[in-house]
């Protein structure tokens, strides 16, 4: 097993995983995953759906001329990853997982154009610092983040506004952030017992409304939609919006730094 790497704990990016059908989890992490679809069923959809909104506001970035992307918390790697939806662009991967990073090594670490980096998003300067995230990413050319099923395991004592402001800082005029973020307003009954099963997890899980949430976009342009339910953003068409109108379990968007200011 290699070092870091702790099977007996739940682990979060391995119980997505397991809610996206992936095979890369220990029992641990099926049973806690388990736990929490006793408590919101839904929730292997909206991992889905935040699959799914990745690949569709990517494809948006490549269309306005986003060339370089910057994703954080980027969990284990599955199926229209960033460097697949755009094949060619410059791809930086970042997460503090062992597992992640082992597994992105192995699957990735021959692609010239996709570097993976250890950072934690709750330190946001070491990682806009690292050696090898510089090399990779042009900051006086405009760049994509992605922070996608990330900021919910970011507690308001690390200050996650001050984080997103540290980013915005550094990003170049037609620089776009996208976020996915889970939101409790349409069962809010559900997520103490949800809380629970993540405190004895590798990150605990903060709950925040969809008010919340739209504040995370503070200082960016946001685009139409709007922060919205993730399978309403721009869908394809012809395809069913699932919860359409109704609170999700899943809120995203994606903000522009504007020319001015």
């Amino acid at each position: 097993m290699p070092k870091g790497v702790q099977t007996h704990i739940p682990n979060v990016a391995r119980m997505y995983d397991y809610y996206l059908g992936g095979k890369d989890n220990f029992p641990a992490d099926r049973q806690a995953a388990e736990k929490v679809l006793e408590i919101i069923p839904e929730i292997r959809h909206s991992a889905r759906s935040n699959r799914a909104f990745l690949g569709r506001t990517v494809g948006f970035l490549a269309e306005s001329g986003i060339d370089q992307f910057l994703d954080i918390g980027a969990g284990l790697p599955t199926q229209n990853n960033v460097h697949q939806v755009v094949p060619g662009a410059r791809v930086v991967y970042v997460d503090n997982d062992p597992t992640v990073l082992v597994h992105g090594r192995a699957i990735l670490g021959k692609n010239e154009n996709v570097t993976i980096v250890e950072g934690d998003l709750r330190r946001p300067g070491e990682i806009l610092e690292h050696p090898d995230m510089r090399a990779a990413i042009d900051f006086d050319r405009p760049v994509g983040i992605l922070l996608l099923a990330i900021m919910h395991f970011v507690p308001d004592t690390d200050d996650p506004l001050g984080i997103l402001a540290t980013l915005r800082g550094v990003m170049a005029p037609g620089s776009h952030l996208v976020l996915s973020h889970v939101a409790i307003d349409a069962r809010p009954e559900a997520a103490e017992g949800v809380v629970q099963v993540y405190d004895r997890a590798s990150s605990p899980f903060v709950t925040r409304t969809g008010k919340e949430i739209v504040r995370m976009f503070d200082g960016f342009d946001v685009v139409e939609p709007g922060v919205v339910n993730l399978p309403e953003w721009r869908p394809v068409p012809g395809t069913a919006v699932p919860y359409k109108g109704v609170g999700s379990y899943f809120l995203g968007g994606v903000g522009v730094v504007s020319d001015v200011g």
